[in-house]
């Protein structure tokens, strides 16, 4: 009990640190291999639509590659592009717009991405929006071995 205790000391502590936290998070993904991040990317007045990209995204991914995702191979993040500190993205992958891009990272490194700037056309249409990503994560799960 006393162990346990002294690791949620310890980790109160470092996490009141943001930086020394920070590194420690990066040390961890550094250490993950090759794995695949799915970024949805909306702003903070979000319509049905944004909405549909979210939620068929995630089905897509949780449904269709379910052990890449259980085993941390293959990650979702929803992020506000307006909220402090993500602006990066928007330079970074060039978003104008609501977007689902995929991005390879190996060793802790970006070494690719692409945005699926097609989930417009496609969102319409349930069956074709899911093909279409199901068929960009595989590809993108592919490059991660």
């Amino acid at each position: 009990m006393r162990k346990l205790f002294l690791v949620f000391l310890a980790v109160a502590v470092l996490n009141s640190s943001g930086v020394i936290l920070s590194s420690l998070v990066q040390a961890a993904e550094d250490t993950k291999g090759t794995y695949v991040v799915a970024y949805y990317f909306h702003g903070t007045m979000r319509c049905p639509t944004c909405h549909k990209f979210e939620q068929y995204s995630r089905e897509v991914i949780e449904t269709n590659f379910k052990d890449a995702f259980v085993s941390g191979k293959l990650e979702f993040k929803v992020i506000n592009i307006e909220d402090k500190g993500n602006e990066r993205f928007v330079n970074d992958y060039q978003l104008y717009t609501k977007s689902l891009v995929l991005s390879l990272v190996r060793d802790g490194k970006e070494i690719k991405w692409k945005n699926l700037n097609k989930i417009w056309e496609r969102v319409g249409n349930k069956q074709k929006f899911v093909n279409y990503v199901k068929s960009a994560v595989a590809y993108f799960l592919r490059e991660a071995k």
